[in-house]
C-alpha cells in the first residue's frame, strides 16, 4: 500500500500498488507553473524512483550525469529515465505545496490532490507492506 500520513501519523491517503506497478507525484513548478512528475515503482516491496519528467530546465530542475539517462519528450521537455534509485526507508517527507503548486498522486488514471488535503503541512509518503492474511 502507498500511504500518505500527516505529522500525527493519521492516514490521509491509501492506494493499492501491487508488486511491479507504479505511481507518480505530480506538482506545478513554483516559479514557472508547469507540471513536473517523479514516478516510482513497487519493486518487491521497495519504493524505487524510476523516472522524472521535466518540461524545462527551470530553477531546481535538471539531469545529474550518472543518475539515469535524459531523453527528449518530443515537446521541448525531457524525461530522466532508468534512475532505479531506492528511496531510503521506503518513504520520504514532503512539505505539501499550496493549491497553485497542487502536489498530487497519480495512479492508474486517478489523481488525489495532497494540496487539497494538507497544503502547507509535512506529510510522509511511503510504501508499506500489506500483512499476509
Amino acid at each position: 500500500m502507498l500511504e500518505v500520513r500527516d505529522r500525527s501519523d493519521s492516514l490521509l491517503v491509501s492506494l493499492s500498488v501491487p508488486q511491479g506497478e507504479g505511481w507518480c507525484l505530480k506538482w506545478n513548478h513554483s516559479v514557472e507553473g508547469f507540471p513536473v512528475l517523479d514516478c516510482y515503482r513497487n519493486e518487491h516491496g521497495r519504493m524505487v524512483l524510476e523516472r522524472s519528467h521535466q518540461p524545462d530546465f527551470a530553477a531546481g530542475l535538471g539531469h545529474v550525469p550518472g543518475r539515469g539517462r535524459q531523453v527528449s519528450d518530443g515537446h521541448g521537455g525531457y524525461w530522466i529515465k532508468d534512475i532505479h534509485e531506492p528511496v531510503p526507508g521506503d518513504r520520504y517527507l514532503l512539505r505539501v505545496g499550496a493549491p497553485r503548486v497542487n502536489h498530487r498522486l497519480v495512479r492508474e488514471g486517478k489523481t488525489v490532490s495532497l494540496s487539497d488535503l494538507a497544503a502547507g503541512q509535512r506529510v510522509s509518503i511511503g510504501l508499506r507492506p500489506v500483512p499476509a492474511s
